[in-house]
């Protein structure tokens, strides 16, 4: 049977992998048009979203770029806290009693003691930058939504995604953009990067959105899951494994105004609450997303 889903962002990185994703893929939900342009900071906007009623709501949505949350935490705030809430308001209002899936982050955890990894769910989450408070007390808001009127509310903490498609804010697509033009002879073999001696948990994004939709049929209301691939990869190899597969061989230069604060050497988070509840597991290699990515920016670096 087929049930209806809303999504908030489908413009954004994700959101536009996951309608390709549920285009091609055979799933149970179809995808509900968004019959006018919206934004969540304006509440009039949201009353007539919804002409058909959904069964759930995915809300990607959101300010989450970490170096403007520092440059402007009121803007992230309102966007992410006060434009859920008025997601949620609008969606009573409609009288939505379904499925609500609230996209966080791993960022929430803070800083974590490298003894304690694979960071888990039950891990008391300690923010340190205002995106991440951002999230958390949304997080909260939606679970406590959850319980007063009855709905199921899920909340995913995705890790570091990647994939084709991402901005060159983020630091595997800027390395993969910066190659391509190297491989295309638009600049020097000269690799500007921030801090690239830490790990991280990287994810492809079709992984990504595999887990979402498990939650949407498998996960427990009122829980909270890591998305992540249990894996810590460096950042200097995934670099340097970019560079082999273009075959370019380059000289790397760490950039003082790419550098980030309260940045933490290791990251690793754990799904095993996500694989237990829904039986999913990632499914595409480093190598396949690396691959992917650095074949994206070649098409856009041509067409620049």
């Amino acid at each position: 049977m087929t049930q209806r889903l809303f999504v908030t962002g489908l413009s954004g990185f994700v959101g536009k992998h996951l309608q390709a994703y549920l285009a091609a893929a055979h799933t149970p939900w179809a995808l509900l048009p968004v019959p006018h342009r919206y934004d969540l900071l304006e509440p009039d906007s949201l009353g007539d979203l919804w002409p058909e009623l959904p069964d759930a709501v995915i809300h990607l949505a959101g300010q989450t770029y970490v170096p403007e949350a520092f440059r402007d935490p009121a803007r992230t705030l309102q966007i992410n806290l006060l434009g859920t809430l008025n997601l949620l308001q609008a969606l009573k209002a409609r009288g939505f009693s379904g499925t609500f899936l609230y996209i966080s982050s791993g960022d929430v955890y803070g800083q974590v003691a490298e003894a304690a990894l694979p960071i888990h769910e039950e891990l008391i989450p300690h923010p340190r930058n205002p995106y991440a408070v951002s999230k958390l007390a949304a997080e909260s808001l939606c679970l406590q939504w959850g319980i007063t009127e009855g709905w199921r509310v899920l909340v995913a903490r995705p890790f570091n995604h990647i994939g084709p498609g991402q901005k060159d804010s983020f630091v595997i697509a800027s390395a993969a953009r910066q190659i391509a033009r190297m491989k295309q002879g638009l600049q020097a073999n000269r690799l500007e990067v921030g801090d690239i001696d830490v790990s991280r948990d990287f994810l492809d994004v079709q992984d990504v959105l595999s887990a979402y939709l498990r939650l949407l049929s498998h996960g427990e209301a009122g829980a909270v899951y890591n998305v992540c691939s249990g894996q810590e990869q460096k950042i200097r190899e995934l670099i340097e494994l970019l560079a082999d597969i273009a075959q370019v061989e380059l000289e790397i230069v760490q950039d003082p105004a790419r550098m980030r604060r309260a940045e933490q050497r290791r990251v690793r988070g754990s799904h095993a609450r996500l694989h237990d509840t829904t039986g999913w597991k990632p499914e595409i290699t480093i190598k396949q997303s690396l691959r992917a990515i650095l074949s994206d920016w070649e098409s856009r670096v041509r067409e620049e």
